[in-house]
């Protein structure tokens, strides 16, 4: 297996890991990777709302019948800057340098005139529609965050409070603007509007620290004011209105100055949003626009990889990424300025990788700390985007791996976990795999880490992120790569090999020699070697009618002389909700009964005389940070130090 992802992150700690075991899309085709081919090559054209999963600007090669990919380098970050060089003329240059350096865009703009008056230049028509249901909420006195009710006269909004990063990102990041100017006229939402942003600015007259001062929340949070300036600012309240706007110029002005600072890819990535948006839209601002242009750009590369995926590998930080420029391209629109072309060709390589995680019910899988991201959010954003594109199966890069055949999906962890610069929740999840049979979820993840502080306790929430409460193999009841107590990824998979190819069928399968059979995923990490000496390689192959998924978990000695021994592992595959279990009478296999009828088989297969299925409770977190009970299958027993092997099958029965 040639095709290597490998973590050059030097500044990982060398801490003991946390053991925190978790118990008691069309026709029907192998996915081969056919992203390159336009859309309306391949039959007529289907709506995001009616489940078309449209193509890619760039192609990327499937290996064909067994053939080693080419090896893929070890920085995955996108040189944005190399691909789309933005023009400039000199004087554009000159200016852009000048505002760097500290001259304020008045005096490189109008040095002999007056300053401007503060105000709004134009009214933005952003295409992103907000959450009805939580705007709904806020006019009726509470914010809705993950399910979680705040009354409003009760949230807490200095800088010093920590709810939980899903409401600093909402309250501080001012997200709940466009919910509220989703859910009713503006003349019904404005008094909600200035009465959330008075007792926000009472909060906070001034820059500081905490989270409402962090890079990411500082940029979404002008970013709001400006794009949603009609609920902020077309109030009776003339002192609030001359506030705000200052609050506006100001908040401008410490993101000159501090968004080199920003600790996170994504927030740095917003802050050069919330600048190049203040410059289009704020007097005097072509100096510092220029300036935001050329720092986004940059920032844009360093988050995003070659194949669109953003480095954190989060679903989330996706199509958050996707609204940053869906709302800065609708800026340049209103401001009736040519965007650089970088940024319409980034949103178009970011959609592809965040449809590949979609399942046959259209929402997206459970990784890294996420749960289900409801489908008509994603379809909603896509449309909002303008992107038509089918997704990539094979996104090496962002390290996962898609199967589709038939009406069943099968998506893969296949790369190790973000680097701490990018990882907004880190879960130890490589190898871990989901399966879905139509819109019915068979296997899953447990997700929702990133949503603690609802109704998921946060004391559980280091739980979610261990590679117990995924769909993997797990050695001795220890992560694959290390969680820590601040919640911090340590130690563990540095190297993931990926090798991905079609099985041909054979004459004794009914099928002329050649036919493709099955697609075939084989991956292995390295995460259990350094402790226990072995790599753990997991292989998944999907019958090209979707209705077999055979699998194959192998431990691998690192070094010739295997250890003596034996040691405990667990391979765990979490049901999807209200999935009915139901033993065979030997107890090495299980019925499952979705909720819709279909019935599945699962049997371990071998004779491994060490090794036994049981059940033992689990739970899934759906797109609204919702826990629901469900229930895992566990092979688990004792294997020997010096490697062992496991193989198994879900096959479809009616």
């Amino acid at each position: 297996m040639d095709s290597l992802f490998r973590e050059t992150d030097t500044t990982r700690n060398l801490e003991g890991d946390a053991q925190l075991p978790l118990g008691s899309d069309g026709a029907a085709v192998a996915d081969g990777n056919a992203s390159a081919v336009p859309l309306q090559d391949n039959g007529p054209e289907v709506s995001a709302e009616q489940g078309s999963e449209p193509a890619p600007k760039q192609a990327i090669t499937e290996t064909p019948y067994g053939e080693a990919p080419a090896p893929l380098a070890a920085d995955r970050a996108l040189a944005l800057t190399d691909v789309i060089a933005p023009r400039a003329s000199p004087g554009d240059a000159m200016l852009k340098i000048a505002y760097r350096i500290g001259i304020s865009g008045h005096v490189l703009t109008a040095p002999f005139r007056r300053p401007a008056k503060m105000r709004i230049l134009a009214t933005v028509e952003s295409p992103l529609i907000g959450d009805r249901t939580a705007g709904t909420a806020l006019r009726a006195g509470h914010f809705l965050i993950n399910t979680a009710k705040v009354p409003i006269a009760r949230a807490e909004l200095d800088s010093t409070t920590r709810f939980g990063a899903a409401f600093d990102r909402t309250i501080h990041g001012f997200g709940w603007l466009r919910d509220l100017a989703s859910s009713a006229p503006r003349a019904d939402c404005v008094p909600i509007a200035e009465r959330v942003t008075k007792a926000w600015l009472n909060a906070n007259p001034k820059p500081g620290s905490g989270p409402a001062w962090e890079i990411e929340h500082a940029g979404h949070r002008l970013i709001a004011w400006i794009v949603h300036a009609p609920l902020v600012l077309s109030g009776r309240d003339a002192q609030l209105r001359k506030r705000l706007l200052g609050a506006i110029e100001e908040t401008a002005g410490w993101l000159d100055r501090q968004v080199r600072r920003s600790n996170s890819g994504l927030g740095e990535v917003a802050g050069w949003a919330a600048i190049t948006i203040a410059g289009l839209l704020l007097p005097d601002g072509k100096p510092r626009r220029l300036y935001g242009q050329s720092g986004l750009i940059r920032a844009l590369g360093d988050l995003v990889a070659e194949d669109g995926g953003v480095l954190s590998r989060c679903p989330a930080a996706q199509m958050q990424s996707i609204a940053l420029l869906t709302d800065l391209l609708a800026c340049y629109e209103a401001a009736e300025i040519d965007p650089p072309e970088a940024f319409a060709v980034m949103r178009e390589l970011l959609v592809p990788p965040l449809l590949s995680l979609r399942h046959g019910d259209g929402a997206l899988g459970n990784w890294q700390g996420n749960g289900a991201i409801p489908a008509d959010h994603v379809a909603a954003l896509i449309e909002a985007s303008g992107v038509r594109a089918r997704p990539l199966e094979n996104v090496q890069q962002w390290g996962f791996q898609r199967i589709r055949a038939g009406q069943t999906v099968v998506q893969m962890d296949a790369a190790p976990p973000p680097r701490a610069r990018h990882a907004r929740c880190g879960c130890a999840s490589t190898l871990a795999f989901e399966m879905s049979d139509g819109a019915q979820r068979l296997i899953v993840n447990c997700g929702g880490a990133a949503l603690a502080g609802g109704q998921i306790p946060k004391r559980i929430a280091k739980g979610l992120r261990a590679t117990a409460a995924h769909s993997a193999l797990v050695l001795d009841n220890a992560n694959s790569t290390a969680v820590k107590l601040r919640g911090n990824l340590g130690k563990g998979v540095e190297l993931v090999e990926v090798e991905r190819r079609m099985l041909g069928a054979s004459p004794a399968d009914g099928k002329p020699s050649g036919t493709p059979s099955a697609t075939l995923i084989e991956a292995a990490h390295d995460g259990y070697a350094a402790r226990f000496g072995l790599k753990h390689r997991r292989t998944l192959a999907l019958s090209s009618d979707g209705s077999e998924l055979s699998g194959q978990d192998v431990l691998l000695p690192v070094s010739r002389k295997g250890k003596r021994g034996k040691i405990g592992f667990a391979i765990r595959f979490h049901l999807g909700r209200d999935v009915e279990v139901h033993f065979s009478d030997d107890k090495r296999g299980a019925s499952l009964l979705l909720p819709d009828g279909s019935l599945w088989q699962f049997r371990m297969r071998g004779d491994n005389a060490d090794a036994k299925l049981i059940a033992e409770d689990s739970l899934w977190v759906d797109g609204e940070g919702r826990p629901h009970a469900t229930e895992q299958l566990v092979i688990e027993g004792m294997t020997s130090r010096s490697g062992g092997e496991f193989a198994w099958l879900f096959k479809k029965m009616g």
